[in-house]
């Protein structure tokens, strides 16, 4: 037999707070049409003053564990995959942790930018196949809110914050195609990419938080081929191909690139999740909301192949295939 990493929750938490478009007509030069055309995006969520990432975190975590019909003690780990922490330490994992009021096992945080949550979910792959835990609460959160530099108009329109959690628990495969959970993850970064997106500010550099960067051109570019390619190499490593896959649910940046990733994997845009137009980029968080508003929806439905694919800073880009 073989053990696989199978979902037996999901859940997402959005902020209050919904900011069209139109919103930021006032101050920017921009429109509605602007912002469509260019990315898909229709509206966003902002945290409200006060909110934390481990506050949207811990919303998504409860809404997966009574998806699961889990409590908190239930969990042996939690893996959040956030780029825009509550503090510099401890790991927003840790408050979630603490935030459920679990009393045991272990937390920790994984920092991929927009790729997080695929690392974070891999990373619980592993957890669960090394027999360090059997159920695993990975969560995507942020506030990329926080980050934005409002003068920008190429960046700041572009994101929002959420969060999305899935519930993993360690189940006997017959260990071929046909098993529900993890299948394969393709990992992949580049360091040599930095500059094309990054965020102004840290700790050891200046002390601040800094503002998000991005060269908006060639990432795009970067992100059509890595994302094509992440997607074939995590589908060869099992023998199946793109039309194998019932759906595809992309990292939530932007409508051409995803369009332009299905294309390249022969998949129609019918059996591509999105939720870009309503939620904008939440980076590490796009990935399990699209999971759970997926599921909401009745989309995704038991013994349905997927793949995720996501490219974050690093640049930092990866794609998992699992049977739900």
């Amino acid at each position: 037999m073989t053990i696989r990493a199978v979902v037996k929750g999901v859940g997402h938490y959005l902020p209050e707070r919904v900011v069209p478009n139109s919103a930021f007509e006032a101050s920017l030069d921009t429109s509605d049409e602007w912002i469509r055309s260019r990315s898909g995006i229709e509206r966003r969520h902002f945290a409200a003053e006060g909110q934390t990432t481990s506050d949207l975190a811990t919303k998504a975590a409860e809404m997966a564990l009574k998806s699961a019909g889990f409590l908190p003690d239930d969990i042996d780990a939690i893996v959040v995959a956030t780029s825009t922490p509550d503090l510099t330490f401890p790991s927003v994992a840790t408050m979630v942790q603490g935030k459920l009021g679990m009393t045991r096992g272990f937390a920790f945080d994984v920092q991929a930018v927009c790729a997080g949550f695929i690392f974070a979910l891999a990373n619980a792959n592993a957890l669960i196949l090394a027999g360090q835990a059997k159920r695993v609460l990975v969560i995507g959160a942020e506030t990329f809110s926080r980050i934005m530099d409002w003068t920008d108009r190429s960046t700041c329109v572009l994101f929002g914050d959420g969060a999305g959690a899935l519930v993993l628990e360690a189940e006997d495969g017959a260990g071929d195609v046909t098993d529900r959970g993890v299948l394969s993850a393709d990992l992949n970064s580049d360091g040599r990419h930095k500059d094309m997106l990054y965020v102004d500010g840290g700790v050891s550099t200046n002390g601040l938080s800094g503002k998000l960067r991005m060269q908006g051109n060639p990432l795009f570019r970067q992100a059509v081929e890595k994302l094509a390619e992440t997607a074939h190499a995590a589908l060869d490593k099992i023998g199946l191909v793109g039309a194998d896959v019932d759906w595809i649910v992309p990292h939530q940046a932007n409508l051409r690139i995803i369009s332009a990733t299905a294309a390249r994997m022969d998949v129609p845009m019918d059996r591509v999740i999105l939720t870009v137009q309503d939620h904008g980029n939440t980076s590490a968080a796009s990935i399990p909301l699209a999971l759970s508003v997926g599921v909401a929806r009745g989309q995704i439905k038991q013994g349905d192949l997927l793949v995720a694919e996501a490219i974050g800073g690093g640049l930092a880009w990866g794609a998992v295939v699992l049977r739900w």
